[in-house]
């Protein structure tokens, strides 16, 4: 069985990253014996330029056939306009919407060979091993209304923050369920003292939190969460 897995460079480093993924990839794959098969398309500025739109329809019908995607950055500053109809990070929002990839998991572990290049001491560094879950399907990105309109005061703007409960809950259970197999520690990150979408989601994960007993929980403001990735990794 062939895993299919569609490449798509994307803008600007992009495709020297994602060129230098493809050469790991392969070496695995040969190692392993592995079947994968690589099918590219182009998405971002690129595709903006060749075809009208950051994420093409064949794009869109390779992607839902695929295992998996190997994605490069998108956007540069050719495609830099904020008021643009389309742009390049459109494809990005398309995409985890289309496929549900609601969280998004970047682990936090520094390698040793590098840590001398790294603005922080290597003291504070050492032993760190932390994993960041955001949540990428809801909330402000998503959220209707999203414009710029006129108003009785001149021109203004509004974005909508908007999050439903099985958007919260689901994302939370995969933070939990992660921390049940790594450190037992999970820490979920808000704005509860001024949002309501943030106490909507301090509730749930609060209520959540009751179900894996065995993972430390707690709940913690971001203006403090910043302060504490800094002092307390």
């Amino acid at each position: 069985m062939a895993y299919k897995i569609l490449v798509l460079k994307g803008d600007g480093i992009g495709p020297e990253v994602v060129g230098e993924a493809l050469q790991i990839l392969k070496i695995i794959a040969r190692l392993s014996a592995v079947d994968l098969e690589f099918k590219e398309g182009m998405i971002g500025g690129h595709a903006l330029d060749t075809s009208g739109t950051p994420l093409p329809d064949d794009v869109i019908k390779h992607a839902q056939d695929s295992d998996a995607i190997l994605l490069g950055a998108v956007g540069g500053p050719k495609w830099d306009n904020p008021n643009a109809e389309q742009r390049p990070e459109q494809a990005l929002l398309g995409l985890r919407k289309l496929l549900g990839l609601f969280a998004n998991v970047r682990p936090v572990k520094p390698v040793k060979e590098l840590m001398s290049a790294s603005p922080l001491k290597a003291e504070i560094l050492n032993g760190v091993d932390v994993v960041i879950i955001r949540e990428l399907t809801g909330g402000i990105y998503y959220g209707k209304p999203s414009e710029k309109r006129a108003g009785k005061d001149g021109r203004e703007a509004v974005d909508t923050c908007s999050y439903t409960e099985a958007e919260i809950f689901r994302v939370l259970k995969f933070g939990f369920e992660m921390a049940r197999e790594r450190r037992k520690k999970l820490t979920s990150v808000d704005k509860a003292n001024v949002m309501a979408s943030s106490r909507l989601w301090r509730e749930i994960a609060t209520e959540l939190s009751a179900q894996f007993k065995d993972v430390a929980f707690e709940n913690q403001l971001v203006d403090s969460m910043a302060m504490h990735l800094i002092r307390r990794l």
